[in-house]
Parts: structure tokens; C-alpha cells; sequence
């Protein structure tokens, strides 16, 4: 009788266990394909609030700008290159009748004056949402005792610093007016630690747990700080060129951040959303399934043979400049 109960139980525990994951799958696809996000109205769209987007003139930023212009926000660029953002800030203006200003800055430097003239800009202006989008990456995946120090300083320069910085500059007007929206641009490789990425991964960690203290604190504030889980997108970065069922284009993979504001879709962590459909069904099943061992092994699987090939492309560019 006593072993009939404990087996009786047991089953009990592994169908509960069963029944709440399947819960939060189902939760996941409600969320993904069909929940509505926080309407960016709310933010100031078309009332004259700014979006503020750094990394603007290329791929997700580039799309930012573009789609938070259609929405009626006015729109201030930043980024490095002066004339691809009076192109960017020109082509937003004819198409969507918005103002545009720009500034451009390169984050690498971390030039307190740079910062010292967005503040001065920031402060004449509305600024409804801002997107820390501008990011940089290791070249190639490197070991870290291989991994150039000037690369190193550079992921932390503007992966971390420079966009607390940007966050610092647009707080206290967003407190002042009791709302705002923050998208805070992550990335998988800080959802499961990345080996020959370790610096870019342990900065989007960082970004993830920062998020979440920083959204509970300014929460009071009827401010929304979205620490946005991003898998691959087509893009300079990704160094992917054509879309499939788990890249999207840029442009359809910020139409999904923008339409699921406020929705966690496969994230589990709070003030965290993974709008795109299948990166949040990928985001659960890493959460629900097997290992945090396996996917790191996983990932480090992946990185191996992305370098393999990175270090053959290198040696035949190498020949065919010796040839010539």
C-alpha cells in the first residue's frame, strides 16, 4: 500500500510538472502570435514626442528610426558616420513628415563632451522612447587570452557604459513627465553564456540584470524599460544576408518589438520580451528544456565552427593580396 501511494504521488509530481510547462508554452504562443503590446501612443506618438535611437543608420537602428518616424514620433539620430545620418534624417523627413535632428558620435570613444552636447539636445526636446541599439561585437570568435584588448574596451565602452550613459541622459525628463519607454537591445548570447564571445556575452548578462533592476525602479515613474532577447536578424553585425523561418529582415523584426510592448512572450525574467515568434519559442524552449550545460556546449559547438571558417576566409583573402 505504502509503494502504491509514493508511485501514486510521484506521477502526481511528474504530471503537474508536465501540465505547467505546458502551460507556459501555451502562454508563450498567445503571446507570440497573438497578445497586443502597450500602444506607443502612450509614449507620445503623434503628439510631438521624440524617439531618440542610437546605432541609426544601419540595420535594427536603422528600421527603429524608420518605423518610430511612421508612427509619428520626431526622431533623433546617432551614430558615427555624419553623412549616412543626413541621409537617414532626410529620407525620414520626405517619407514621414516628421523632424528629424542628428548627431554623430562614435561610442568607442566615450567622450564625456559627446555626451556633454547629446545631453544639451536631449534637453530641448520631448523624448518619448529611446533605443539603445548601437553595438559592437567581436570580430571574429576568439578566445579570450587571443582576444585584442582594444576589441575588449570596445564592447564595454558602448555595450555598457555608453548606454547607461544615454539612459542617465533621458531619465530625468522622462521621470518629469511620468512616462517613457527604454528598449534596451540584448541578445541570446546573454540569455546562455557564449564561449569565443565571452566579453560580448557577459556584457548582454549584464545588460539583462541591469534592465531588470532599473525597470523596477523607474516602473513608479510610468516608465517601460524593455530589455528586448534578440536572436539572429539579418544585418551588418550578423554578418547574415538572407532571411528564414528563425532570421527575420530588420525591418519585420522591429515590427514585432514595436507591436509587443509590455509582453514577454518566450522570456521568463521580468521587464524582458522576446517579440519576434520563433526566437520566443526558442527563448522557452532554452528556458524548459534540457540543460543550461547543453546549450552552452551547444553554443560553443557553434562558435567553433563560425571561427573555423572566419580563419579560412582570412587566410584566403591573405593569398590572393600576396598574389597580387
Amino acid at each position: 500500500m505504502v509503494e502504491c501511494t509514493s508511485v501514486t504521488v510521484f506521477a502526481a509530481i511528474g504530471a503537474a510538472f508536465i501540465g505547467f510547462k505546458l502551460l507556459t508554452l501555451l502562454k508563450t504562443l498567445f503571446d507570440t502570435f497573438v497578445a497586443s503590446g502597450v500602444s506607443l501612443k502612450k509614449f507620445g506618438a503623434g503628439e510631438g514626442a521624440w524617439a531618440v535611437v542610437t546605432g541609426a543608420t544601419d540595420g535594427i537602428g536603422k528600421e527603429f528610426a524608420l518605423q518610430l518616424a511612421k508612427k509619428k514620433f520626431n526622431v533623433l539620430l546617432i551614430s558615427r558616420t555624419a553623412s549616412k545620418l543626413e541621409a537617414a534624417a532626410k529620407d525620414i523627413s520626405e517619407q514621414f513628415g516628421v523632424e528629424t535632428k542628428t548627431f554623430a558620435m562614435d561610442f568607442t570613444k566615450g567622450d564625456a563632451e559627446d555626451f556633454k552636447k547629446v545631453g544639451e539636445i536631449i534637453d530641448s526636446i520631448k523624448v518619448g522612447v529611446l533605443v539603445n541599439n548601437v553595438g559592437v561585437n567581436h570580430d571574429i570568435p576568439t578566445p579570450f587570452v587571443e582576444e585584442d584588448d582594444t576589441i575588449i574596451n570596445n564592447i564595454i565602452e558602448v555595450n555598457i557604459k555608453g548606454l547607461m550613459k544615454m539612459t542617465k541622459l533621458v531619465l530625468p525628463q522622462m521621470k518629469a513627465n511620468h512616462k517613457g519607454l527604454i528598449f534596451n537591445m540584448g541578445s541570446f548570447a546573454g540569455l546562455v553564456p557564449t564561449p569565443y564571445l565571452s566579453v560580448y556575452s557577459a556584457g548582454k548578462a549584464f545588460l539583462s540584470t541591469w534592465s531588470q533592476a532599473l525597470g523596477t525602479e523607474v516602473a513608479k515613474d510610468g516608465i517601460v524599460v524593455e530589455h528586448v532577447n534578440t536572436y539572429f536578424v539579418v544585418s551588418a553585425m550578423s554578418k547574415i544576408r538572407k532571411p528564414s523561418l528563425l532570421i527575420p529582415t530588420a525591418k519585420n523584426y522591429v515590427a514585432s518589438v514595436l507591436s509587443k510592448v509590455g509582453v514577454p512572450c518566450g522570456a521568463n525574467v521580468p521587464f524582458t520580451s522576446t517579440p519576434y515568434p520563433m526566437h520566443g519559442v526558442v527563448n522557452w524552449a532554452i528556458n524548459n528544456l534540457l540543460t543550461n550545460q547543453f546549450w552552452v556546449t551547444q553554443n560553443d559547438n557553434i562558435q567553433k565552427d563560425i571561427r573555423k571558417r572566419a580563419l579560412r576566409k582570412r587566410e584566403r583573402e591573405a593569398a590572393a593580396r600576396k598574389a597580387e
